[in-house]
């Protein structure tokens, strides 16, 4: 499928397939970098708000010791949390806006075939907005390479 230019395509089987992103021509994912900005987002909010609120503002003085950034590893602890719970967040959002979820429903689910991926068939979805797709021509080089269940399934929108 790759090597055919196809690019809008994915591969469902019954067990994890180690090496089929690679096949697939898959790079990879940038919800690790978005993870990373979460992060640093969280640790510098943790690290400002506690440095303008106990330093700038209201300076908080603990046995006599200065309030400066001298004091920051009281800080730490907060600043742990927050990149925790931020970086927490972006992964699960980022992983859903990535993902395109919720999609309540998929035009697969109403196909007799998707539903034996699970068990013991591998099953190729290929979408029809991909720019090399072509009903008669699709199907041909599917029946080529070995299709054997070839289905169109089209969306009831």
């Amino acid at each position: 499928m790759r090597d055919a230019g196809f690019k809008r395509w994915d591969v469902h089987s019954p067990f994890p397939i180690h090496g089929l992103d690679g096949a697939m021509g898959l790079g990879k994912s940038v919800l690790s970098w978005w993870v990373f900005i979460g992060g640093a987002t969280g640790t510098l909010t943790a690290f400002l708000l506690q440095m303008v609120t106990q330093v700038f503002i209201y300076p908080t003085y603990v046995q006599d010791k200065p309030a400066s950034l001298a004091t920051m590893p009281a800080f730490f602890p907060v600043m742990f949390e927050l990149t925790i719970l931020l970086s927490a967040f972006t992964a699960l959002f980022g992983s859903m806006i990535l993902n395109r979820l919720p999609r309540w429903n998929h035009p697969l689910f109403a196909s007799d075939n998707f539903s034996r991926f699970s068990d013991d068939t591998f099953f190729i979805c290929l979408e029809a907005r991909d720019p090399q797709f072509s009903k008669e021509e699709t199907r041909k080089f599917l029946e080529e390479i070995g299709g054997k269940n070839i289905e169109l399934v089209e969306d009831e929108i």
